[in-house]
């Protein structure tokens, strides 16, 4: 709809609102346009809509691949977290789904696998034995969690150095390995795409140059579409730099890990080997580094399979130029043209350059003078500001003939008087482009062009500073849960709600027995209210104690005489009672 109204040739008003004959007639050229499937145009289109829906970078990839697997484990991290066995089977239980967790977070093996299950568990019992349940119960839910993942950290970690001992790592794949094979045939994809695209980049623009330069080749090629073609090959090509700048840092990245992964484990292997007690915060933060290295390799997997899946997908939008353009056709047509690639029409230029002084109001920035001159940000995606809106196609410029700076953007061409003829009047000529993108609507993209049609593009403001592509602003139902209780109960024994309670204890802390109260009158308060004190009157108060009385009675003392018998052979024993009298005591 948007590339209907913007053709003038439809002569719509986008100012004022649309009668119901201009709606019908509206409808009319958009289904025309859908069904039109020979037109490269509507396939370029489909190509910028796809990129853009699709298409994520490194850190939005990896950060959506984060939330889904959050997402996954959310059940089996509520579900552990939420627990409260108190019978040593509840234990077990529970115990059974941290090594499940153990596993599901990895992404290392089959949870049904019992081999990886009995690995698992033994890597988990080295650093948390069952024993510990009980101080993991009595955890809040988030120190649960924190522990969950650095438990699953170390136990990768040891099931990646077993691996390399040749001890365990059942169902592990060697994803250096792998990512050392896959990287280059990747890029290698990526780059054949690539190389298709310019080569017919190449040849459509020498068509279209033959076609500018003699009138016969104009009627001889005006009934083929060349102008769309070319612009659905620049896109296609500004799409697959994308991807293939992508890849490579990809390969960057995965070169410094290996490195960094095979010191760790060189690392672990001279503190761990051949010692009978191990220090585990020398060894642990080197388990952790392990696994998060090897969640790195992981990412790299997910980023290859990406841009492995949108250079394929977006083949698809140029199998048009097979259609329009057969081999046998194109070679036809490029009889006697001469073809010249991007680099040769830089080369042809080099020697030329723009003279400053021939220009008192403009300013032109050149290699040796200008600081970063590689990072200048070049309007049109570096295509001839000249050529788009006087000749209808895009020429790559150079940027050695000079770059103008023109109300803080800069400008490159394709040749010197392209350069002379712009610099004149630049505002006509860029008038002249977003005539040709109103045209060829496919441009507005292709040439980043966002900026002059935002009254199109109610959500041009959302995309990102550093980057032209349209992004819709992303809606979706979302719902958030909070728990009763996120925090231990802290009940506060002393808080009363009460407040003749209050006043109570108030009371009791002024403690006015031992206090005195006081009052005084001033000049200005004298006569105007009573005053008056208040003590506590004194009483007479007495007390009794009782009377302490003792007795004393004599002791009792017995003599026995005769016990040691005597001449008679009978002993006589006599018992004399020497106890005082009770008077004589």
């Amino acid at each position: 709809v948007k590339a209907v109204c913007l053709d003038p040739r439809n002569n719509f008003n986008v100012d004022q609102n649309l009668t119901e004959r201009d709606v019908q007639n509206l409808i009319q050229l958009c289904v025309s346009r859908l069904l039109d499937t020979s037109n490269p145009s509507l396939s370029t289109m489909k190509m910028q809509v796809y990129f853009d829906l699709n298409y994520t970078d490194r850190a939005g990839l990896l950060s959506e691949q984060q939330c889904v697997l959050a997402g996954r484990l959310a059940p089996v991290v509520r579900d552990i977290t939420g627990s409260r066995p108190h019978v040593p089977e509840e234990m077990e239980n529970l115990y059974q789904k941290i090594i499940s967790y153990m596993l599901l977070s990895s992404g290392l093996g089959s949870p049904t696998d019992i081999g990886v299950v009995r690995e698992v568990t033994a890597a988990l019992q080295s650093v948390f034995p069952q024993t510990e349940m009980i101080t993991f119960v009595s955890l809040g839910k988030k120190k649960k969690e924190q522990q969950l993942q650095n438990l699953a950290r170390l136990v990768t970690g040891i099931r990646l150095y077993n691996k390399e001992l040749g001890k365990g790592g059942r169902s592990i794949d060697d994803l250096p390995a792998i990512l050392n094979e896959a990287i280059p045939a990747a890029t290698q994809t990526v780059e054949e795409a690539l190389n298709t695209c310019h080569m017919l980049a190449y040849q459509y623009t020498a068509l279209l140059e033959s076609m500018q330069e003699d009138q016969h080749r104009y009627t001889q090629l005006s009934s083929f579409k060349l102008k769309e073609a070319l612009f659905n090959v620049r896109q296609h090509e500004a799409f697959l730099c994308i991807l293939l700048s992508d890849a490579i840092t990809s390969a960057q990245e995965t070169e410094k890990m290996n490195v960094q992964f095979a010191a760790t484990m060189e690392q672990l292997k001279s503190r761990v080997q051949s010692k009978v007690s191990i220090d585990t915060r020398e060894v642990f933060p080197l388990f952790v580094e392990l696994s998060n290295l090897w969640t790195s390799f992981q990412n790299e997997i997910l980023l290859l399979n990406f841009l492995t899946n949108m250079t394929n997908d977006l083949q698809q939008f140029s199998e048009i130029q097979s259609q329009l353009f057969p081999e046998e056709v194109l070679t036809s047509l490029l009889e006697g043209v001469t073809v010249k690639t991007d680099e040769e029409r830089r080369r042809e230029t080099m020697g030329t350059r723009v003279n400053v002084s021939d220009f008192k109001n403009q300013e032109w920035l050149f290699p040796e003078a200008t600081e970063k001159f590689d990072q200048l940000l070049i309007q049109y995606r570096g295509f001839c500001a000249h050529a788009i809106g006087v000749k209808g196609f895009t020429l790559p410029g150079n940027p050695a003939i000079g770059i103008l700076k023109h109300r803080e953007k800069c400008y490159v061409f394709s040749s010197k008087e392209a350069a002379y003829l712009f610099a004149q009047d630049p505002d006509k000529f860029i008038q002249l482009n977003v005539e040709k993108a109103q045209e060829y609507a496919e441009l507005i993209q292709l040439l980043e062009l966002h900026h002059h049609f935002e009254y199109l593009a109610p959500y041009a403001q959302a995309r990102k500073a550093d980057k032209s592509l349209m992004k819709p602003i992303p809606k979706c139902d979302s719902s958030t849960q909070t728990d009763t209780h996120i925090l231990p109960p802290t009940i506060v024994t002393s808080y009363e709600w009460n407040e003749w309670e209050l006043r109570r204890k108030a009371v009791k802390l002024a403690n006015l027995r031992h206090r005195l109260t006081q009052a005084m009158q001033t000049d200005l308060s004298q006569m105007r209210r009573d005053n008056c004190t208040q003590v506590y009157l004194p009483k007479d108060v007495g007390t009794q104690t009782k009377c302490d009385n003792s007795s004393n009675v004599p002791r009792p003392q017995m003599f026995l005489a005769g016990l040691r018998g005597g001449p008679s052979p009978t002993t006589h024993v006599v018992k004399v009672d020497l106890t005082r009298a009770v008077d004589e005591t």
